[in-house]
This record gives C-alpha cells, structure tokens and sequence, in this order.
C-alpha cells in the first residue's frame, strides 16, 4: 500500500517522519509504502532462525525490525526478516533514534528474507529475488539468504567481487554458511519451522 505524500521524501526526511501511528513503512524511491501483516510461517521461520543463530552469535548481534538503507533513484529503505550485525554496525546503531542501518554505517553481516508464501504476492517475490539481491551486494553486505517457503529452497548467496554467488539447498542438505561456518542447520528444520 503506497501511502500519497506531497513530495518523495529524502532518506533524511524519513528519519524524522512521524504519523502518530505504529505503522512499519519502507521508503521506495522516496514514496512512504506500508508493510503489510507478516505471515505466522514466516514469523515462526525468523524466530526459530534467532534460536539456532543463538547457539553461534551473542544475542546482541540479531535484529528484527532493523532497517537498512539501500541505493535506489530516490531514497530507499528495506526490512530484512532477520539482521544478523557485525560489532561495528551494532556501535553505530548504539544511541539512535531509530534502528536504521544508514549508508554511513558499516554493513551487517548477513540479511535474511523469508519470501512471501503467497502465489499471489509476485512483486514482493522478485523483489526478494531480484531487487533486494541488487541493492544488499551494492551495500556490501556479505551474505545473504533467501529462504522461499513455496519451492522450500533456501539460497545461500555470498559476496564476490561486488556481486553474489549462490548456492541452494533443499531437503536434508546442511546449509554451508561461509560467513558462519560453525551454522548446523538444514532446509527441512528451517521450513518445519514454518507449518
């Protein structure tokens, strides 16, 4: 849902953007658009995700709701499912207003998508995809997963000279993080998670 502004707002007008609701917005090409309601599989996927990233990273480090600035004709914002942040990128969120990751920050480690479990919902698929795919290597971040419900395949893509190479696993096929090695975890457990 695409919410009508005067103007197509800069990444610094949407910082202090406040309606006086609770609504979560992303910013895309400087046009205030509505997240719709998440999916119960989906947000039993990211929850059971934080649990077993538990086991390999402080709890400091793991985000939800944690926005992040990505390049774009206008301003542009994403809401990953889960954010899993170097200590640097934690410092420098450390104090802000809001849990923004901004271009000045470093990146995170890794970004998560749990794409839309909806046949239905194909523009939010190819951004997941496509655009998110784009945007997170032109931030630099390392790693990023794909986790798709319907084809139950989870995508594991790393950071090689500026662009991503992926690797898929399905069924009991242990997924091979190179980010975070010591990661135990199959795409079976993951979308179990989700019925």
């Amino acid at each position: 849902m695409v919410i009508s502004t005067q103007k197509h707002m800069t990444l610094e007008e949407y910082l202090t953007y406040d309606d006086g609701t609770d609504t979560r917005y992303e910013l895309r090409d400087g046009v205030l658009v509505a997240m719709g309601a998440e999916s119960d599989a989906n947000v039993s996927i990211a929850m059971f995700l934080i649990s077993i990233f538990l086991k390999v990273v402080p709890y400091s480090l793991l985000r939800r709701g944690t926005e992040i600035a990505v390049p774009g004709a206008k301003a542009e914002t994403r809401y990953p499912d889960l954010v899993v942040l170097t200590e640097a990128c934690k410092a420098a969120l450390s104090g802000q207003k809001r849990s923004l990751i901004t271009f000045d920050m470093p990146t995170p480690a890794l970004v998560v998508e749990i794409v839309s479990n909806s046949e239905r919902d194909k523009q939010s698929r190819e951004r997941d995809y496509s655009d998110k795919r784009v945007e997170y290597a032109t931030r630099g971040i390392p790693e990023y997963w794909i986790i798709d419900p319907i084809t139950a395949v989870v995508w594991v893509l790393s950071l090689e000279d500026e662009a991503y190479q992926e690797r898929h696993f399905t069924g009991s096929q242990l997924l091979n993080s190179l980010t975070f090695p010591a990661f135990q975890l199959t795409a079976e457990e993951i979308f179990k998670a989700g019925e």
